[in-house]
């Protein structure tokens, strides 16, 4: 198979190619992409073959009166059909001004981001341009990366998922945090002259259910570390924790980001337990198959100056 020469490409590919390619692939006859495209049979034939010299490589092969793609064009169609398709996707976004009415950036967030990062990281993004309209979908790892696939929702920001799980998707590491034990101020094993990680046993623990990102990481420490709660409670939801929390003696093991602001202000504690195995990337999740529009690439920027702004405050 001849090798593309993409060394090139700048210089010697224009726009009028691609889209002469696409239509003559498309059709599979150059007379009817010529009428298609409001050219002459000749114009269209020269650029198909400006183009192929330009790829050093056939692309089409005549059969009678038809053009059949050959291997190599097969693969070149894909990449310049969505190049084409961004390229439209792109003119189109700009042209509403970068902060169109009519555009939502559809946001999964993991509740590891929901508490800190991502308030700070929309409220400066809006402040700025006012006119961006977003909507912020919570929920567990597994249903956000459902959406994802789906295309209910543009990207996902929190932790990222199981190696399993990534697949056709791309994922950008912007921080790490660990997972940690938080309890009201003045739960019982905070107030002893020492502490050990053993009486943890003899409370009750919640826990984020199967599903959720960091579930398999926290069954993991608990075997690691021989700890059994008396009793459980799965819960991903972040309201029914703290409030459950500050009414009984109960443990929740949940992403630092999650309790950060609560910890800050006092609201609750950690536990002194060394969870530093815990430790996951936090970041941005997207499809590989499909082109971002220009509001979630302005989202993406204040993200990761927020991110930045976080870790100089430090």
């Amino acid at each position: 198979m001849p090798e593309l020469q993409f060394a090139r490409l700048d210089r010697r590919i224009r726009l009028r190619h691609l889209t002469c390619f696409i239509e003559v692939a498309r059709l599979g006859s150059s007379v009817k992409a010529a009428t298609a495209l409001g050219l002459s049979q000749p114009a269209v034939s020269k650029t198909i073959h400006e183009l192929e010299t330009a790829l050093s490589a056939v692309l089409f092969e005549p059969k009678r009166r038809s053009m059949v793609l050959t291997s190599v064009g097969e693969v070149f169609l894909r990449y310049a059909d969505s190049s084409i398709t961004a390229l439209k996707l792109g003119i189109r976004t700009v042209a509403q001004n970068s902060a169109s009415e009519q555009a939502t950036l559809t946001i999964g967030a993991l509740p590891t981001v929901s508490a800190r990062v991502l308030p700070l990281t929309l409220a400066e993004l809006t402040k700025s341009m006012p006119s961006l309209r977003f909507r912020v979908v919570t929920g567990s790892n597994d249903v956000l990366m459902s959406q994802l696939r789906l295309g209910d929702i543009d990207l996902v920001v929190g932790r990222m998922a199981s190696p399993e799980a990534m697949k056709g998707l791309a994922f950008e590491y912007l921080y790490s945090e660990p997972i940690v034990f938080a309890v009201r101020p003045d739960h019982p094993l905070l107030m002893g002259d020492g502490f050990s990680a053993i009486g943890i046993g003899t409370y009750q623990v919640l826990v984020p259910p199967p599903g959720s990102v960091i579930q398999s990481t926290v069954e993991r420490f608990f075997m690691a570390h021989s700890l059994h709660a008396s009793s459980e409670i799965q819960t991903v939801s972040d309201a029914f924790a703290r409030n459950y929390l500050l009414r009984t003696d109960a443990i929740w093991v949940i992403s630092e980001g999650v309790i950060a602001e609560d910890v800050a202000k006092g609201i609750l504690k950690t536990l002194p337990v060394d969870t530093e195995e815990t430790i996951g990337p936090v970041g941005l999740t997207t499809r590989t198959d499909t082109a971002l529009p220009l509001p979630a690439h302005l989202f993406m920027t204040a993200l990761r100056n927020a991110v930045d702004f976080r870790a100089r405050s430090r």
